[in-house]
């Protein structure tokens, strides 16, 4: 059984680690906060921007919108982008997301990760760690610290070059991995196709009633052309929206649970505590009661 003294410098530290816990909590609200704010503005701005792409290319044909991100080629060369978390302590968050990473590496793009055309983009050091650890092909690590700046002009750099990259041929396929954001306590690992831009993104065949009239200039091809790849910087911006409000949500509940636990183990250690307090004075008081009995007999 431990010594008083033991328990005692048990219950200092964690009470240490709840008041650390409890003030990430507190951090974590206040930063979710502002994330949530964010991506819930974003949301209906890139659906209405998908809806404008869409009526204006209801009356085009496929063959009128020419753009290099639509074109689909036999997938040879693949790049995953991985949005992890820079910090951990966040429970599953990037241990979740990492294995469906993993998962359609493994099952999706077998045939490239075996011939060894098949790169990671890792953004967030978890899983730049996670991949480089288990010897994956891991790109451009400069882009690791993007979540330390999550404006649109920062992102807009790494989203230019991801086009670059798809219309210059050096990737087939592009595809990114992050946590959707649903609520507090719900983060749901999406998978999602960035380039070639997906068929919806310029569906031709508008929903009745919803197509609108515009006065275009120069051209709805030339419009159309020019919102795809703005579409697409959308898209990846937003992906990173979604994966920082659900990195925020994911750590608040952390610290909650740990906050809870912390004190689920101070109560047993106050008891434990207690009981051997009390032994101790029990073992005390006899020992005295013997040793007085033991001098009346004598």
């Amino acid at each position: 059984m431990a010594s008083l003294k033991e328990i005692r410098n048990r219950i200092r530290s964690v009470i240490s680690t709840q008041q650390i816990t409890k003030a990430m909590k507190m951090v974590a609200a206040a930063k979710l906060r502002r994330a949530q704010d964010r991506i819930l503005r974003m949301r209906p701005y890139a659906q209405s921007l998908k809806g404008i792409l869409q009526n204006l290319s209801a009356n085009l044909d496929a063959s009128q919108i020419q753009s290099p991100y639509l074109e689909e080629r036999p997938v040879e060369r693949v790049l995953l982008i991985v949005l992890t978390s820079d910090r951990g302590l966040c429970g599953a968050f990037n241990n979740n997301l990492a294995k469906v990473a993993q998962q359609a590496i493994h099952q999706q793009y077998e045939a490239q990760y075996q011939a060894g055309k098949l790169d990671l983009l890792c953004i967030g050091k978890k899983g730049y760690e996670y991949f480089v650890r288990r010897g994956y092909s891991v790109v451009h690590p400069e882009y690791v610290d993007l979540f330390t700046r999550l404006d649109f002009d920062h992102v807009l750099t790494v989203a230019e070059q991801l086009l670059s990259w798809y219309a210059q041929g050096t990737y087939d396929r592009i595809d990114v991995f992050y946590n959707e954001f649903k609520n507090v306590a719900t983060q749901i690992p999406r998978q999602e196709q960035l380039l070639p831009a997906s068929a919806d993104m310029a569906d031709n065949t508008a929903q009745a009633g919803t197509s609108m009239e515009y006065i275009l200039e120069p051209s709805a091809e030339a419009i159309v052309t020019d919102l795809i790849p703005q579409i697409i910087k959308v898209q990846f911006f937003k992906a990173l929206l979604e994966s920082n409000a659900a990195e925020q949500g994911a750590r608040m509940m952390a610290m909650d649970k740990a906050t809870e636990n912390a004190g689920e183990l101070l109560r047993t250690l106050r008891l434990t505590y207690n009981r051997t307090r009390q032994a101790v004075i029990t073992k005390e008081i006899i020992e005295i009661v013997s040793g007085a009995r033991a001098l009346e007999e004598a």
